[in-house]
Order: C-alpha cells, then structure tokens, then sequence
C-alpha cells in the first residue's frame, strides 16, 4: 500500500499531479510550474531525501502510484515527533486509500521509526480529511489561525495528534 519514495517515481507522480491538478489546488500551496514536471519532481525527491527529516512514502494501488504520504519534520530528542502529510489523486478518494495509507504511515512511525507523536493538520473545512484521521485514531488539539498559505491564501487548520499508545495500534 505505501513504499518508501524513489528518484525513480518522479515521472508518475508528475504525471498524477498534472491529472490531479485542478483536484488538489483548493488543498495546496499555489505551485511553480515545474512542480507538475518530472525534472521538479525530481528535484522535490532528491531535496527530500538528502534531507534526513522526512520519510517519504508513495502510496501504490495495484501497482501504480495514486498519492503520496509523508512524515515530515522529524524531530528527535525528546519530542520524537512528526508532521503527516496525505493527498490522494481523484480518482481514488472516497474508497479509503488515503485511511489505508494513513494507518500504514502511523504503524511505520511508530514502530520502525520510534516516534512518539504525529501531528496532522487540515483546512478547516475539509471534513473528508478530518475523517481520515479520525478512523485512524488521531484526536482534535486545536485551532490555527493563518496557518498555512493555501491557494494563496493563509488559512485556518484544525490541528490533530497521535501518540504513540501501543495497545491501539
């Protein structure tokens, strides 16, 4: 269901962003061009894997990529945390890929990771989102104001967290 990102994935994922475009714009960041080319995408692996604070996944349906999940900002030391990030191209919303995907993400960092925390954030009103964290266990925290620049906009995040309690996994 998820595997680990490979420079090799570059040219699918650009070819399921440029599809999922119009889909995934009300939800991201407003992008350069050459986020939607195999040579950005590229780009966007290698930096995030040279990185070492991020482990990042695909998430693979009957052999092809349809979305990504990532555990972003990784911190160690004492806090032992992380950012998840999911997206899901269209055509497979709705049918619990992104839920799948999510419990997998979780189960990785929490066990071949150690964490103890994951953070999850979504638009206020992005109820679909919402669920998927809620089927996974994670619980509401709070409220963001101007969280995060979305559609070139900065807007509000309710904010949700995991801990890691391993008689729930």
């Amino acid at each position: 269901m998820i595997r680990p990102v490979t420079i090799e994935d570059a040219g699918a994922l650009a070819g399921l962003l440029t599809v999922n475009r119009a889909y995934l714009a009300p939800w991201d960041p407003i992008r350069d061009e050459s986020y939607y080319t195999e040579a950005g995408q590229l780009k966007i692996i290698s930096d995030t894997l040279r990185a070492g604070n991020t482990y990042p996944y695909v998430i693979v349906e009957d052999g092809k990529i349809v979305g990504r999940v990532n555990l972003n900002n990784v911190v160690r030391g004492p806090f032992l945390s992380a950012s998840l990030g999911y997206w899901v191209g269209e055509s497979t919303a709705g049918r619990g890929v992104a839920t799948a995907a999510v419990t997998a993400a979780v189960k990785k960092a929490f066990t071949e990771h150690g964490l103890h925390r994951v953070e999850a954030g979504t638009l206020t009103h992005n109820v679909r989102s919402q669920r998927v964290l809620e089927r996974n266990g994670f619980t509401r925290f709070g409220v963001a104001p101007r969280y995060l620049k979305i559609a070139g906009e900065w807007q509000d995040h309710i904010l949700f967290q995991r801990l890691n309690e391993p008689d729930r996994m």
